[in-house]
């Protein structure tokens, strides 16, 4: 069973009982909107034709009702509208006020996502124009103006030398858990809180992160643990885990305000590469980190998005923004196409007439052994004249020769 770390299920479930007879935070044109929005949703009817079939999860049931009620009470606030009754210039000015402040979060703040508001309202509503066009009736699309794009949430880059310097002022088990998501790469706290013994394999130097515990649209896969290896096996032992044991047994609210304090001593406030400050770091950081680690040292663009368990080669420049890279462009880059060639056919040459060298060695090398040969023989037969000689002189028959 996935364990869910932020009770999606419950949460859901508990409004859902709450609001049985209406949403006390909005009109009741709103509210009886809104449940039948959901309910489908819940039950995966009147989808987009454009979207997956069937019910959609917890986690996206309770981001659309709370961007909906959201919308519901801000349309009703500054355009004086239902939902269902926005005009196209009213819904675009909203949006568009959200944007650029004029429309602030109740502390004051600019909102930072205007993007997922935008979207939650496109989906709404093309349900509501399905659902109207079964009856017969027709609803102009208001949304096909609308702006989609999204501002790139800024995150905590980290390199190499300062994640080793976080790891050395950490305690041994955020130590651990630091350098198996760097490492990794592994989606936190979803993936990683739902990790066991018993997918680890060889020796703990590869991990299976089981396709029930991945986000949707993911996939899982089997990967190598390069450099957390041997702190996972201490781990393990140290804390007596088997088998179907927890990994990390951890709240990801706790570890998250660990991970502030420690950057904030170790890194100070200053603002990382990628726009957030140091004592803001999340473990959610880790993933974009790893990104920045791995993307230098796979070989293939496939093999780095099966690592991170990503369909598409966006995510990669998303996630690493390319920090950390090198140059690695040499002189032999440079070559253009002709000028190798004609090195390549100058090489070719030199390799055949070094070819046709080593044959002259090999066979003037053959003429001295056999010259050596002759050699030998001319010697022993010197010999033996020598000491025919010697012997008519001593006046000593000499011995035939066998």
């Amino acid at each position: 069973m996935k364990v869910d770390p932020y009770k999606n299920k419950e949460k859901y479930l508990n409004w859902k009982e709450k609001v049985k007879h209406g949403i006390d935070e909005v009109s009741t044109a709103n509210s009886d909107i809104i449940l039948e929005y959901i309910s489908d949703m819940e039950n995966g009817l009147n989808v987009s034709a454009k979207s997956i079939k069937g019910p959609r999860s917890y986690v996206r049931l309770n981001n659309l009702k709370q961007r909906m009620i959201f919308l519901a009470k801000y349309i009703k606030q500054h355009c004086n509208f239902d939902l269902t009754d926005v005009t196209e210039e009213h819904i675009i000015k909203f949006f568009n006020a959200m944007r650029n402040g004029t429309i602030r979060r109740r502390d004051g703040k600019s909102y930072q996502a205007t993007v997922d508001f935008v979207k939650a309202f496109k989906a709404f509503w093309h349900w509501y124009m399905k659902v109207k066009r079964k009856n017969g009736v027709h609803i102009s699309d208001i949304t096909e103006d609308l702006d989609t794009t999204r501002v790139k949430p800024r995150w905590v880059y980290l390199s190499e030398d300062q994640i080793k310097k976080l790891c050395d002022n950490a305690k041994l088990e955020y130590k651990v858990l630091i350098m198996f998501i760097y490492d990794t790469g592994i989606r936190s706290p979803g993936e990683l809180i739902n990790i066991k013994v018993s997918d680890l394999y060889n020796d703990f130097k590869e991990l299976n992160i089981r396709d029930e515990i991945v986000k949707k649209g993911s996939f899982g896969r089997r990967i190598k643990l390069m450099i957390s290896s041997d702190l996972i096996k201490s781990h393990i032992s140290i804390n007596g885990l088997t088998g179907d044991d927890q990994l990390f047994d951890i709240c990801h609210r706790s570890v998250n305000q660990y991970l502030k304090r420690l950057a904030k001593r170790v890194l100070g406030e200053d603002v990382s590469q990628a726009g957030e400050k140091y004592s803001n770091l999340t473990m959610y950081d880790f993933r974009h980190c790893s990104c920045c680690y791995w993307l230098p040292r796979y070989k293939s663009e496939s093999a780095l998005k099966y690592r991170f368990g990503w369909k598409k080669s966006d995510k990669i420049h998303y996630y690493s923004e390319l920090l950390g890279m090198k140059d690695t462009i040499s002189e032999e880059d440079m070559l253009i196409d002709l000028t190798k060639t004609e090195i390549e056919k100058r090489l070719l040459k030199t390799e055949q007439e070094n070819e046709i060298l080593k044959d002259k060695l090999n066979a003037y090398s053959n003429d001295v052994i056999q010259l050596k040969s002759l050699m030998q023989i001319y010697i022993v037969k010197l010999k033996q004249l020598e000491d025919l000689q010697s012997g008519l002189q001593a006046g000593i028959p000499a011995k035939p020769n066998c």
